[in-house]
């Protein structure tokens, strides 16, 4: 049985442990929601008075050159790179993960009606259990912009590579499932796609920071993907969007905007899309936002993937274990896969009353979230989260179930 002491212990011989006193964690809490929105890290405080006072309040507009603040989507971009398997000039940070996915799939069903061999393809292979605003997204650009495109929902994961035939354009999936935590075997599923002619589309809003990506390697078309979750960008910071380097020159999406012009202060008017990886970019940036995105991704280089991998599996096979041990007679329900290789950085569990549990929870201090239906989410951040917080959160959770510490008739909030 493993102990609170073994999880000190565990803690003192952490190689990650340092870079916790990197961000602005507030005393008497046990954050286990970074999946949803990361910490702030310290230096986006200095970063965005810095942007706020000087770029802007003395500099003026002449930041967009002095401050390198229309280079930033693709600086950040390349920054980003290393964390996802990407090479130089194939990202860029900008807009929102819906608009970024909405490009992607545009651009990728663009590319389908030119080939000669996939033009009469016209269906997107997703799950029904994706994150909802993905299949949204194909929804909407079907009924807009690609009718006659069918969008088939496939209901496990067992059964994505038979839905996956000569009819599939494009191949839609969320790398690590926002509900369950369960990791799609990127590999395997792309070269199932494109035996059968079909690209690919990679959300990668619960990978990006928190399991090791390998999108060239992998040989995946395109991916999305948020920086305000494990990436700690902030609420709301701008996303990324990432396009295979023998895709560029193909790249066309309905956004075409003056920020992926050729020549943008050349005011001509014709669109005439940039070479490379800017013609994703659509509108004048959120600069702002953009450089706090940057403190984020700065702290990933004193460290690297394999040792977060190697951290989160730790915390979250500790989390299920003394789950599973303290909290065994009362109805909990893994939904997220033991297996490692199927296995994101949260750990979720099913409860009749779990909005309930969560709210007590959250007001004891343990803050993670909630998804329906009846699934308690806890984002391990290995970061910042320590083998400690998540002892600590166990003997809240068990006091809580032991004793009926929860209201199920409180009323839900907005957000869950």
């Amino acid at each position: 049985m493993t102990t609170r002491s073994d999880c000190l212990a565990m803690d003192a011989a952490d190689a990650l442990a340092g870079l916790r006193d990197q961000f602005a964690l507030p005393e008497g809490v046990i954050y286990l929601d970074g999946n949803s929105l990361g910490a702030r890290p310290k230096a986006a405080l200095a970063r965005a008075q810095e942007v706020i006072a000087r770029e802007w309040g003395d500099d003026l507009i002449r930041s967009w050159n002095q401050a390198g603040w229309f280079d930033l989507p693709s600086r950040l971009g390349d920054k980003l790179a290393p964390l996802i398997g990407a090479a130089k000039n194939e990202t860029v940070v900008t807009d929102t993960t819906s608009i970024n996915l909405f490009k992607a799939l545009a651009a990728a069903l663009h590319i389908q009606a030119g080939s000669p061999s996939s033009a009469g393809r016209k269906r997107i292979v997703t799950e029904r259990a994706n994150f909802p605003t993905d299949v949204y997204i194909a929804q909407g650009l079907s009924s807009w912009l690609a009718r006659g495109v069918e969008i088939r929902l496939v209901d496990s994961p067992e059964d994505l590579p038979a839905a996956i035939d000569a009819q599939t354009a494009v191949v839609m999936l969320t790398h690590v499932n926002y509900r369950t935590g369960y990791m799609h075997d990127m590999k395997a599923l792309t070269a199932r796609a494109h035996s059968c002619g079909a690209l690919t589309v990679w959300d990668l809003a619960h990978s990006a920071g928190a399991v090791p990506v390998d999108l060239n390697a992998d040989k995946a078309d395109f991916a999305v993907g948020c920086t305000y979750k494990y990436l700690n960008g902030g609420p709301g910071a701008p996303a990324f969007i990432w396009v295979a380097a023998r895709h560029q020159a193909g790249f066309q999406q309905p956004l075409s905007g003056w920020w992926g012009h050729a020549a943008p202060f050349a005011m001509q008017a014709e669109f005439r899309p940039i070479d490379g990886i800017r013609r994703a970019l659509c509108g004048t940036q959120p600069i702002v936002s953009l450089a706090m995105v940057e403190c984020g991704l700065d702290l990933f280089a004193q460290t690297s993937m394999d040792a977060i991998r190697a951290k989160s599996l730790a915390l979250t096979d500790l989390f299920i274990r003394l789950v599973e041990d303290r909290c065994a007679k009362h109805p909990l329900s893994l939904v997220t896969p033991r297996e490692h290789a199927r296995r994101g950085s949260q750990v979720s569990f099913a409860h009749p009353h779990g909005y309930a549990v969560m709210q007590a929870l959250i007001g004891r201090g343990v803050i993670g979230d909630y998804r329906e239906p009846a699934i308690m989410r806890f984002g391990l951040t290995p970061l910042y989260t320590r083998f400690i917080d998540v002892w600590d959160a166990m003997e809240i959770l068990a006091d809580i179930l032991d004793n009926k510490k929860y209201d199920v008739a409180a009323p839900r909030d907005a957000v869950t």
